[in-house]
Formats: structure tokens, C-alpha cells, sequence
């Protein structure tokens, strides 16, 4: 049995000269119904609302604003979530909806019931349909592309296995629609070189809200977590049931060795900070080496706004980024009584070990 969660990109469910966006949609769920009918566990993170949401309405390209996206996104859900119904259930299965913003990441509470929630739908055999929950999102509060919000799913539920599918075949060192030198890249096995292409990427795409960039955002999240990540070509139509019976997709994104934990994932990724707190040498060392809480005497600035249990960036005093963490204090609570205190031993923890991560932790 293998535990999937399968992200399926805008371009594809707009359809094509070839397939229509229902005769598309069967086609992947007659692979589906299959790969569950064998005992494998299958969570879909579908895109598509606000391009079919565009087509209902006639719009010859994607909306720019705000308001006319999640406009678009309330009629174009309400067709996907019925394709997906009518073609599942033709096979036996029943299909459920879970539309996720955020903020449903943000605490650790509603981040485990969401969790729980996909555990229980998988237990019946149900078929969870995921979408950001475009038409409620504000700006601040939103993934922006369901490639990281695959990749949060997969890490909250622990999958094994998290693919990509989308309108190329694999993963090249260039944009292979502009460059002739472009090569191909089927196997990416340092996290190191992960992060060096996401720097570099800069392939996008009409329709969509991600592109390259955000793709491999995902697969270093969900390699982080010890999950195996394929980019694959969903324009064939059998690509889908190739890889659920085993097949490799174009690009293969090789789980770390060493995988943090569920608690450290959503600490780095699922939680938006809100803060900056500064850190002195001593506190950078102890950190970095000991294992250490922060204490307050090791903070010498504050940058931004915030209430105690929020998450806040860690920096180094030249702003480099050490970690994340959630503050056990309110930033006019540390400023307050910033300088005040002289002797660590008795200094407050302003982050406690268990709510703080590393990114060194995260490349190792």
C-alpha cells in the first residue's frame, strides 16, 4: 500500500485540441479508482477552479485582480467538484471536498484537524478533493498555487510519494520553450542543488498561479520530509496510471536521508511570520550548537508587530536567516524589556527548543 497525494496543475484540466477537460478528469480517475481498488490511499490537490470558472464565463484570459479571481474561483469549483463526483463515482468510489486556506495551517490545532480529517476520509476510501479555498483567501493569507499546498498535505498526512503532474515532461536546467541548450534533469539528489534551481527558475505560466519555481518549492518541502516527489507529464494520458503502478515520472526528487520531523515541517512552511527578532553572536552560537532555547538577552532588535504565539524569522545581525519559531512573548513585550536583563540564567525564553527550527536542519 502506498499513501499518494497527487497535485494536478490548471493547464491540464483546461483541456486540449485531443481532450476535453471532463474526457481528461475520466482518464485520471479511472487510474485512480484502480490504484485504490489495489489498497493504495490517494489524496488529489486539484487546481482548475478559476480556469474553468474563466471558460463558464467567457474570459479570454485569466483575471488579474483579486476579487475577479476568487469570483471566478466560486463558479469554476462548483464544476470541477461535479466532474470529479460524477466520473468517481461511475467507478464506486465517493469523492469528498476540502477546500484549505492558510490560516487552516496556522495553529497547530486546526493544522492536525485538517490532518485527521484526511486520515478518516482515506480510512473509507473516500477520494479528498483538495483546493486552496480561493474564494474566501485574502492576499496575505494565501498559498497562491496548490503546488506548496500539496506539499503541505503530503507532509501533514505523511505520504510516501507526492506527484507533480503539470504540461511538461520533466525538469530542465533552462526553459526548454526559449532555449535550445536546455537539458534534462531526471533525478535531483541534493538538497543543495534543489535550492540552487529554485533560485534560478524563472519559467511561469499564463493560466496557472505557480510555474518551475514553485514546483520545486514543493519538492523541497516534501523531500525535507522524507517524501519522494516525481514531475510528470500530465498531458499523456496514461502517465498517471504508469507511475501509480510504479513507473517513474520525467523528474524524480529523492526523499532526504535524514527527514525532519512532521512538528519541524510545519514550523518552517505552514506558518507565515509576522516577525523578525535580531540575535547577538552568543545567542546565534547557542542555538545553532548547543540545542538551545532563545533567551531573551540574546535578542538586540525587533522588526515588526506581533502577539505572543506567533511565528517571527530568526536572523543573525548582518539579516542573515537562521530559523523560524513561535514567540512565547508579544513584540512590545520584548522590547519592553529588551537591555533589561543582565544574566541569562535568569533570562526568559522568548522561543522554547521544541517550537524553533533550524534551516540548517532543513538542508542537511
Amino acid at each position: 500500500m502506498t499513501n499518494w497525494v497527487i497535485k494536478v496543475g490548471t493547464s491540464l484540466l483546461r483541456g486540449n485540441s485531443n481532450y476535453s477537460t471532463k474526457q481528461v478528469i475520466e482518464q485520471y480517475c479511472l487510474s485512480l479508482s484502480n490504484a485504490i481498488k489495489s489498497g493504495d490511499k490517494i489524496v488529489i490537490v486539484s487546481s482548475g477552479a478559476v480556469g474553468l470558472g474563466c471558460n463558464r464565463l467567457e474570459l479570454k484570459s485569466r483575471p488579474r485582480d483579486l476579487a475577479s479571481l476568487q469570483a471566478a474561483a466560486s463558479i469554476g469549483q462548483v464544476q470541477l467538484m461535479s466532474l470529479y463526483e460524477e466520473l468517481m463515482s461511475s467507478y464506486g468510489f465517493k469523492v469528498a471536498q476540502i477546500l484549505l486556506s492558510r490560516s487552516d495551517f496556522e495553529s497547530r490545532e486546526t493544522y492536525r484537524n485538517a490532518s485527521l480529517t484526511l486520515q478518516r476520509l482515506l480510512d473509507w476510501n473516500v477520494l479528498p478533493i483538495v483546493n486552496e479555498n480561493d474564494a474566501v483567501s485574502n492576499d496575505e493569507l494565501r498559498y497562491g498555487d496548490n503546488d506548496t499546498l500539496s506539499a503541505l498535505v503530503a507532509t501533514s498526512i505523511k505520504a510516501d510519494e507526492l506527484v507533480l503532474l503539470t504540461d511538461i515532461d520533466r525538469l530542465y536546467s533552462q526553459d526548454p520553450k526559449s532555449s535550445v541548450t536546455a537539458q534534462p534533469i531526471t533525478d535531483i539528489h541534493n538538497p543543495k542543488e534543489l535550492l540552487d534551481l529554485e533560485s534560478s527558475s524563472t519559467i511561469s505560466s499564463d493560466w496557472g498561479t505557480g510555474g518551475i519555481k514553485t514546483k520545486l518549492i514543493a519538492a523541497r518541502i516534501a523531500t525535507e520530509s522524507g517524501i519522494r516527489v516525481q514531475l510528470a507529464d500530465g498531458r499523456d494520458p496514461e502517465m498517471l496510471s504508469k507511475i501509480l503502478k510504479g513507473n517513474r515520472g520525467g523528474t524524480v526528487f529523492h526523499p532526504n536521508p535524514k527527514p525532519i520531523g512532521n512538528k519541524k515541517s510545519w514550523l518552517a512552511h505552514a506558518l507565515h511570520p509576522v516577525g523578525i527578532l535580531s540575535l547577538d553572536k552568543g545567542a546565534c552560537y547557542a542555538i545553532q550548537n548547543k540545542g538551545a532555547s532563545l533567551l531573551l538577552v540574546g535578542v538586540n532588535n525587533v522588526i515588526g508587530n506581533f502577539s505572543a504565539n506567533q511565528a517571527v524569522k530568526l536572523t543573525d545581525q548582518e539579516g542573515v536567516e537562521l530559523g523560524r519559531g513561535i514567540s512565547s512573548m508579544s513584540s512590545d513585550a520584548i522590547n519592553n524589556s529588551i537591555n533589561k536583563q543582565n544574566n541569562s540564567e535568569k533570562s526568559p525564553i522568548v522561543i522554547h527548543r521544541d517550537v524553533l527550527v533550524l534551516l540548517s536542519e532543513l538542508i542537511n
